[in-house]
């Protein structure tokens, strides 16, 4: 009765997908835009080489990456540490780990100084810490020295 235009009246059983994949490409969009504001740490802009070696584990949550973007600036994570307590804070960060998980990452920025790296290497192994990876970001074909591919083959 009433306003059924068709041939029986009732309910359709048929799925109205057009809300769900809207709400689809809302999310998908959202994502986009907030995972690259989800990097660890604090941004550094790194020395670039040809051929770093890769560590995958760096990209882990347990990872202890100590960055350094200026002379004189630490950072454990994404917290500001000051020289003095950095040995007490990596020492404290791995004193429940496995031998093999004691490594500590270390970003230094293009502009540090030579002596400030040392120092942090230096306070690093006052905390008992004696592997040490060097954080760089690798050169792209054509930049620095780097041969570009050939055209046209």
């Amino acid at each position: 009765m009433g306003m059924s235009a068709g041939g029986g009246g009732g309910y359709s059983s048929d799925i109205n997908v057009t809300p769900m994949v809207d709400i689809m490409l809302v999310l998908l969009i959202i994502f986009m835009v907030v995972t690259p504001m989800l990097q660890a740490g604090v941004s550094v802009a790194m020395p670039k080489t040809l051929n770093p070696d890769e560590d995958q584990n760096i990209n882990k949550e347990t990872a202890v990456v100590i960055a350094i973007p200026s002379d004189g600036v630490y950072y454990v994570g994404k917290e500001q540490v000051a020289r003095d307590r950095l040995t007490e804070k990596v020492k404290g960060m791995m004193e429940n780990r496995k031998i093999e998980d004691r490594v500590v990452y270390l970003k230094g920025g293009n502009m540090v100084s030579y002596g400030s790296i040392v120092d942090t290497i230096s306070a690093v192994r006052e905390a008992g810490i004696d592997r040490i990876g060097l954080v760089t970001d690798k050169k792209k074909p054509g930049e620095g020295g780097v041969p570009a591919a050939p055209a046209g083959k």
